[in-house]
């Protein structure tokens, strides 16, 4: 028996991040102002890795999606695999050349292309999906703000209409991918 209703502990779950965070940088305040050159300087990390969790754990907490699409997605090491009911497959982080957001009949999807041309094509909403958020920030170059406001946006003006109704946004492209001339 559960004295909090369901649809509140979505909520804080969903929050629990953030709160954690917040914490952190409460007691680094709070420690700070214990006195002495110790406890302050013990505050003050304490506060600023609050501080970056928080944004992080905002950061987080906006790129994942409400819905229900088919299929999950599993990141492991350096892999991002998504096991669809009719297609999937997968995409090692090293081999991937570039990311765009596919907006195609009001669905968004995550187009993951490799650097030899094969694409993925992983639904926003999908199980698990809140994992390429990590995933997509090891990459180098990634800007985490910009992916995330690349989910918030809803016609960009840096898209490209590719079809009837569809819209092909990149988000990021490997520097140094192609033929090099000298």
């Amino acid at each position: 028996m559960s004295f909090i209703r369901p649809e509140v502990a979505v909520t804080l779950h969903r929050w629990r991040e953030v709160f954690a965070a917040a914490a952190l940088a409460a007691l680094g305040g709070w420690v700070g102002l214990w006195g002495g050159y110790f406890f302050l300087a013990l505050g003050l990390v304490l506060l600023g890795l609050g501080l970056g969790w928080l944004v992080l754990g905002l950061r987080r907490m906006r790129f994942q999606q409400g819905g229900e699409a088919p299929g999950m997605v599993r990141v492991t090491e350096a892999q991002i695999a998504y096991l669809g009911p009719r297609v999937g497959g997968f995409v090692g982080l090293p081999e991937l050349a570039e990311i765009r957001l596919l907006t195609l009949r009001g669905r968004r999807i995550w187009k993951l292309r490799q650097a030899d041309g094969e694409t993925l094509h992983i639904p926003v909403e999908a199980a698990g999906a809140e994992a390429l958020f990590d995933a997509f920030a090891a990459l180098p170059g990634m800007d985490t703000a910009a992916l995330v406001s690349a989910l918030a946006a809803e016609g960009a003006t840096d898209s490209r209409v590719v079809a009837l109704n569809a819209v092909d946004r990149l988000i990021w492209a490997r520097s140094g991918v192609g033929v090099v001339v000298r």
